[in-house]
């Protein structure tokens, strides 16, 4: 009964079939997604691999590995042969990717679609389960100058402080704004709100010479642009 067990252990397997070695042997780009996890969880349970137990883990995402970090080390406890170490250790990888993707993101400093925006705002507030409101400041070679959250919770006009954006506008000298906030429900349409607050700040930027040139609404893989409907 325990050789029977025992089977279940990436020790007993082949070099070919084992995580590390094959990482090590093959390169990372020839792991699948629950090997990659498997390395990092270390070891399954008496019944079940660890990479068996990363695919169950993976399963209930639909193999979303942007899903999957959005689960909280507490969520990933749920799962019977994850305990806290294993959980803040997948949280942990997977949080690492998310900077790692911001950090290529800001390499377009220069903005010349609203696709460039988009690619520089995803990582920061795609995968977001609560609405932030961030604007990006530009000069007028369209570089962005800086990034910056200004607010945290719901979308409505009385938490966008206008004199805060354009007060931040002036010391870096920026001559235009792109806004965005991100719609955790994946829906793309502007409710009135996102329209409203457009408005608020597009007529205070532009008393002092400033440019609202777009809004962007962000979801974890798409994206809506004001400018590009025609609605700025």
């Amino acid at each position: 009964m325990q050789e029977k067990s025992t089977s279940f252990s990436i020790k007993n397997w082949s070099d070919d079939d084992k995580p590390r070695e094959k990482l090590v042997q093959k390169g990372r780009a020839v792991l699948s997604d629950a090997e990659l996890i498997a390395i990092l969880i270390g070891s399954g349970s008496r019944n079940e691999s660890a990479v068996e137990l990363s695919k169950r883990i993976l399963a209930s995402v639909n193999n979303n590995l942007n899903e999957l970090g959005k689960l909280s080390p507490k969520q990933l406890m749920e799962f019977k042969g994850i305990g806290e170490a294993k959980a803040v250790t997948i949280t942990a990888a997977l949080e690492m990717g998310r900077r790692r993707r911001g950090e290529a993101a800001v390499e377009i400093s220069k903005i010349t679609s609203s696709k460039d925006a988009f690619e520089i705002l995803r990582p920061i507030i795609g995968e977001l389960e609560h609405e932030e409101f961030w604007i990006l400041y530009l000069n007028n070679a369209n570089k962005v100058l800086h990034q910056s959250q200004l607010s945290k919770g719901g979308l409505t006009g009385t938490l966008v402080d206008v004199r805060i954006v354009l007060k931040k506008a002036l010391e870096l000298g920026a001559v235009a704004l792109i806004l965005s906030h991100n719609h955790p429900s994946g829906t793309l349409k502007p409710s009135q709100a996102d329209k409203s607050v457009t408005q608020k700040l597009q007529a205070a930027a532009k008393a002092l010479d400033i440019k609202v040139l777009d809004h962007i609404i962000v979801t974890q893989k798409n994206y809506y642009s004001f400018a590009d409907d025609g609605l700025l």
